[in-house]
This record gives C-alpha cells, sequence and structure tokens, in this order.
C-alpha cells in the first residue's frame, strides 16, 4: 500500500451534515468520515432527516445511524425546538436575525418554498445548539441543495464557518433555486468532485469567489478490492450493474442491450445491485425480454457483498443520463474490471475511453450494446483494461490521499490561507 503523509487534525470537532445519513447510497460519506477520523480528527455525524430503515443497510450502518444526531427528530420536540432559538437569541441575537435575513433573502420563489425555508431556519437553530454544546469549529455539509441551506443558515446563526462538497448533476439544474451563488460566496471553501463540476460552480458564482474552489475527488480503498482468485476459468461472463434503481442510472437501457446480445452471448449473466423506483417496470422488461435466470436482481448490499459481486464480475455497466463522478465506477476500477458508461459530467476525468473502459453517448443503445459486446468477445482486452483502472484509481481517486488533501484544506482553512492548487502534489 502506498504511504502518504496525512495533516495533523484540526483543534476541534468538525461537524459533517447531509440530508440522509447514513444511507446505502452515500457509503462514500461513511468512508471519508472514518478516514478523517483515522487522522485523529473528531467528527461529528449530523443529518437532516433520519433515512428509511430500508437504506440503512448491514450492521455498520446502523451503527453509524446510533451515532448520528438527526435535526428533524430533534426539531420534532416543541421544547428543543423553542430552546434551541432561545438559546441563540440569549447567545448571539444580532446573528439570530441575520440569518432571519437571509433565509428570507435567499428564499426561492412560491409560497410553498417560503414553508420549506422557514423550515430550514427552525431546523438551523437546532443544529447551532448541537453544535454549540460539543464545541464544533466547522460545519461540512454533502450537497449543494436542502441540507446546503441549512448549512449556509446555520453557519450564520452559530458564527461558525462552512464549506461544501459540490456533487451535482441535479443541483445545477435548478442553481437560482438553491441559490449556489450565495452559498459560494459564504462557504470558507468548496470542494469539487471534479474539474467539470468545479467548472459548473464557476459559471454560476462570483469570479472573485473562485479560489475557494478545490477539486477533491470522492475515493475508495483500493486494498479492500479485486478479482476473486477462486473464481472458475470457465464461469459463465458476468456483467454487473450497481446502484440505484431510478431512470436516471439508465437501467433500462441495459437490459436491452444485454437482451440484444443473448445469441452472441448466451452464456452471460447480468447482475443488478440496488433498488429503487425503476424496479418493478426494470423485472417486467426482464420478462418481457425472457432473460430469465440469466438477469438477476440481488438489490441493496452492504458495501462488503458489493466487493464480492464485483470480485466475481467480468465488467461493470453503469449507462447513467446524469451523473457526477461515481463512485461505484472507482470501486469496479479498483477491482479490475473495465467499466462501460457514458461520456458525460466528470466521468471521463475517471474513465478513459478505449484504455480503462469505453465511454458511449448516453442513451446511445446500439454503441452500448457493441461495447459489451466488444468486452464479452475479448476477455485478454477487457482484462489489461481493468488492470488500467485499477492503476488510475490508485493514483487519483485514492481514498486517504484524498481525504489527506481535504485534511489539509480544513487545516489551512483554520489557519486562514488555503493550500495553493486544485489538486495536491502527486506522490
Amino acid at each position: 500500500m502506498e504511504s502518504f503523509v496525512t495533516s495533523a487534525p484540526v483543534s476541534g470537532p468538525i461537524a459533517y451534515l447531509t440530508g440522509e445519513y447514513p444511507k446505502v447510497s452515500h457509503t462514500f460519506i461513511q468512508r471519508e468520515i472514518e478516514a478523517l477520523e483515522a487522522t485523529g480528527q473528531t467528527v461529528l455525524r449530523c443529518s437532516v432527516r433520519q433515512a428509511p430503515a430500508k437504506d440503512v443497510v448491514g450492521p455498520d450502518q446502523q451503527a453509524e445511524a446510533a451515532q448520528t444526531f438527526f435535526v428533524l427528530r430533534a426539531a420534532k420536540s416543541p421544547a428543543r425546538l423553542i430552546g434551541a432559538h432561545l438559546h441563540v437569541l440569549r447567545r448571539a441575537p444580532r446573528r439570530w436575525l441575520s440569518a432571519l435575513k437571509l433565509a428570507w433573502r435567499t428564499r426561492p420563489p412560491g409560497a410553498k418554498a417560503l414553508l420549506w425555508q422557514a423550515f430550514y431556519f427552525l431546523e438551523a437553530a437546532v443544529l447551532t445548539r448541537h453544535l454549540h454544546d460539543n464545541g464544533a469549529i466547522h460545519l461540512h455539509n454533502h450537497f449543494a441543495s436542502s441540507s446546503g441551506s441549512v448549512a449556509m443558515l446555520t453557519s450564520e446563526m452559530s458564527g461558525i464557518p462552512f464549506s461544501f462538497t459540490m456533487h451535482g448533476p441535479t443541483e445545477f439544474f435548478e442553481t437560482k433555486w438553491w441559490r449556489l451563488d450565495e452559498k459560494v460566496a459564504r462557504a470558507s471553501f468548496v470542494a469539487c468532485i471534479s474539474h467539470y463540476c468545479r467548472s459548473q460552480l464557476m459559471f454560476f458564482s462570483d469570479p472573485a469567489h473562485w479560489n475557494r474552489l478545490r477539486i477533491v475527488h470522492c475515493g475508495v480503498t483500493p486494498e479492500r478490492y479485486g478479482r476473486d482468485p477462486s473464481r472458475p476459468a470457465d464461469a459463465p461472463p458476468s456483467i454487473v450493474f450497481v446502484g440505484r434503481l431510478d431512470s436516471v442510472k439508465g437501467g433500462r437501457l441495459l437490459l436491452e442491450a444485454f437482451g440484444a446480445l443473448r445469441d452472441r452471448h448466451p452464456d452471460a449473466v447480468l447482475r443488478i445491485v440496488g433498488d429503487g423506483p425503476d424496479r418493478p417496470a426494470m423485472e417486467a422488461r426482464a420478462r418481457e425480454l425472457d432473460l430469465g435466470a440469466r438477469a438477476s436482481f440481488l438489490g441493496y448490499r452492504t458495501q462488503t457483498e458489493v466487493a464480492e459481486v464485483l470480485s466475481g464480475a467480468d465488467m461493470l455497466v453503469l449507462p447513467s443520463f446524469a451523473e457526477g463522478v461515481p463512485v461505484v465506477l472507482m470501486e469496479a476500477m479498483a477491482s479490475g474490471l473495465p467499466v462501460v458508461s457514458t461520456r458525460i459530467a466528470g466521468i471521463p476525468e475517471l474513465v478513459e475511453d478505449g484504455r480503462t473502459g469505453f465511454l458511449v453517448p448516453a442513451g446511445d443503445l446500439d454503441t452500448l450494446t457493441a461495447r459489451i459486446d466488444t468486452l464479452l468477445s475479448d476477455p485478454a482486452r477487457a482484462r489489461e483494461m481493468g488492470a488500467a483502472g485499477r492503476a488510475v484509481v490508485e493514483a487519483e481517486f485514492n481514498l486517504t490521499r484524498e481525504v489527506d488533501w481535504l485534511a489539509r484544506i480544513f487545516a489551512g482553512r483554520l489557519a486562514g490561507q488555503l493550500p495553493q492548487g486544485l489538486r495536491p502534489p502527486r506522490p
């Protein structure tokens, strides 16, 4: 394992916030928190809402839930809600009023949106009280939508600086609604997950604040992934999809491509890991295509179980219509698999077309089918691509290195000077 010089932890707890945590689709946040704690940093886990039980998979996530502060759950107690606002009014009445003005000024249009903005303001006091009680010195939020609004208002109300990780793509669809310009202007820094993500945020923010935008990749621990050495050489070719079963992920296209290749590759199997609103329609289409046992729906799986599925596969296919930089592509590449995905957003910064996998135009079924066919027909080339992908993840999407870079940014923020450069120096 490559070693990295790790920055010293900042001298106080950092609070992490997102809309729902923990949950199966946010395991990358859990990994980031755990990696920060491994450096000696104290992290307070906070979430606006508690995820549904079906989205909290495995004992690790259940343990995370047990130590997470849920803002809405606390706010449902009138005594705690009123007490939180009285706490802020006694401690910093001008900040309370300033946060109220900020909530009003940044409200989206419409009566319903105004109501939601009022909820964010009420929640901000509850979170402020929690951060003050626990001595937090910084608030970091993942995603710039509703939890980002709560984080911005909490920072104004509490006097605790905040930052956020910008993922996209949904926030970019409604930039004025989520006031990305205001959030960038008030954040002490923004961790963008890709150059593409940063460029979009530059487009929607004042150039005076561009120097706050750094690139911090989501990452994985490559040592946790690899090929299963006990897998028989004559095992059926295995295609894997891992993700939320939602139309944005393009899962139905994969079923069509797999069905079209049935005669050319009669032994190939498709394993679909994940769940979501599109699952019934996908299962129905699999029956219409007469895929039978060749296509299996495995539902949600833990991090360890996903790694096991990947270890026995030959490729991962993710034909999404909108993405940031999918962590599952990193997991597959760390497992030594070639990947087939779409040429959108930050994906080309991870996947090099023709070298570590294939990139296809989003929605192009014919090209998607042809690229899967190429990998199924040429196992040697697939293995070569998988090895190249593993090297990319080790160099540029290694969780240890990315968290060290994030820790340096936290430390620089505390010292009043962010580190130079968009990315960390290469080791």
